[in-house]
């Protein structure tokens, strides 16, 4: 119940802005981050066929053309095309850094999926298009163009603002940046805290609703539903086939939900929802709030996202199988992608899959965890400034915590006991978010603002004692 309070208090508090703050950059800042969000755009850095060293590279060569001297950038990785790239400007000394976060792998995207090369940076009809414009290059280009900028203005932060750029978020695995320099270079991004990816601003119809903040995430597993058989020839069918087996796993699967729950994070968030959303919606979530199992089965079957946020999921993501047009399968596997709440269990989560499956035949392997990590600590200092920039650009747009219902390489930090708040301003339609699917983009307008948006809270959180 503390918990709960604090986040109420904390987020309701409002701080006007001391300097005037208009919503767009000036307009030389805008032209420079567009150039190098361009530029990171077409470079191809997917997480299995692309490599981020040349974006790494390319920001450390406008880094040190911005004057910034090769000892405060450093460029290196677990292998040559992983490189990650983190700067350091200087401040005074008197509070310890903060770190900038963002990664510069993308997901994969096949051309032919989409309706333009998603390498190829598109602006049209108001947006920004390419692979990465919302997950994460947005982010990654405005840390740049800001620290660039933060350098040309003079700017003299109490703290070190360290920006990290990073590779393999999208699939973690040997290769990640964030893990790897904690293992090896912690002392390069070492911090009081971080701001990263993980929480973004809320729009339906035209209207900002919050400006999310990620306190807490997921966690990810990966499982492996794999089926062997003898096979043989296909002129002779037989009801033992390995396709027909996993395809009647993957059915009883899609007809399966995970409990619904609320914990800490999530019960202020909807608590805070029921307030901003109208009409009958609005009781629904705060009934979800107050834990009405009734209310949770509304609210979940009315979104996506409010499923996601109430409950672990499990979702078929690729599928294998057979080895010629001739023969009966031998093989058919399927990978499922779970996002798992943080207090559901690896063991509950493999059982309930094996319960759901149902077939001795259906082998369920657990491939792949990612880190668990605690909740970040509520910052008073972190979330004023929050508070206090979002209602000098939005006036009357709450920020609002959140748990983000993927994960992300702050997970990472926080178990290194470097809290991580995800927080980037740009605001998404709910109804249209196209992170990791065809056609990505981000609004115009959205990267502007949360242009203008970081480049405050980062100078507001880097001089703590002002």
């Amino acid at each position: 119940m503390r918990l709960i309070l604090q986040l109420m208090l904390l987020v309701t508090l409002r701080l006007p802005l001391l300097s005037a703050s208009q919503t767009m950059p000036p307009e030389a800042d805008k032209q420079l981050a567009l150039s190098i969000y361009k530029q990171i755009i077409e470079i191809k850095s997917g997480f299995t066929t692309g490599a981020t060293t040349p974006v790494a590279e390319a920001m450390a060569d406008r880094l040190r053309t911005a004057g910034f001297p090769a000892s405060d950038i450093y460029l290196g990785g677990a292998i040559p095309k992983k490189f990650n790239l983190v700067v350091r400007y200087h401040g005074s000394g008197a509070a310890k850094p903060i770190l900038l976060l963002a990664h510069t792998d993308v997901v994969e995207a096949k051309p032919e999926d989409w309706s333009m090369d998603p390498f190829t940076f598109v602006e049209k009809d108001g947006y920004f298009y390419g692979r990465g414009t919302a997950d994460d290059k947005a982010q990654a280009a405005v840390w740049i163009a800001n620290l660039i900028r933060y350098k040309r203005e003079g700017f003299k932060p109490d703290r070190d603002i360290i920006v990290a750029l990073t590779a393999d978020e999208e699939g973690g695995g040997p290769y990640n940046g964030v893990e790897w320099l904690l293992k090896n270079h912690k002392d390069l991004i070492d911090a009081e805290y971080c701001l990263n990816e993980g929480g973004w601003g809320e729009m339906a119809h035209g209207k900002k609703i919050s400006n999310d903040i990620q306190v807490s995430e997921k966690y990810v597993l990966n499982f492996r539903l794999e089926v062997h058989n003898k096979g043989g020839h296909s002129s002779m069918p037989v009801p033992d086939n390995a396709i027909y087996h996993l395809a009647g796993a993957l059915d009883r699967m899609s007809r399966f939900a995970f409990p619904l729950k609320i914990n800490d994070v999530t019960r202020v968030y909807f608590e805070r929802m029921s307030k901003i959303q109208t009409g009958p919606i609005a009781a629904e979530l705060a009934g979800v709030a107050q834990g009405s199992p009734d209310a949770m089965q509304r609210v979940a079957a009315a979104s996506t996202a409010w499923n996601a946020t109430l409950r672990t999921t499990c979702v078929a993501t690729q599928l294998e199988g057979g080895h010629a047009l001739n023969a009966l399968p031998q093989l058919a596997a399927a990978n499922v992608n779970c996002r798992v709440l943080p207090e559901d269990s690896v063991d509950f989560v493999h059982n309930s899959l094996k319960k759901v499956v149902a077939d001795d035949q259906v082998d369920v392997k657990l491939l792949s965890q990612f880190v668990q990590s605690p909740p970040s600590p509520l910052r008073p200092d972190v979330l004023k400034a929050i508070n206090r920039v979002t209602d000098s650009l939005w006036p009357s747009v709450p920020s609002v915590p959140m748990m983000v219902m993927g994960a992300t390489d702050g997970r990472y930090l926080r178990a290194q006991n470097i809290p991580t708040y995800g927080v980037q301003g740009f605001f998404m339609d709910t109804d249209d978010m196209r992170m990791h699917g065809r056609d990505e983009r981000m609004s115009v307008q959205a990267f502007y603002e949360g242009q203008t948006f970081l480049y405050e809270l980062v100078k507001i959180l880097a001089k703590p004692t002002a």
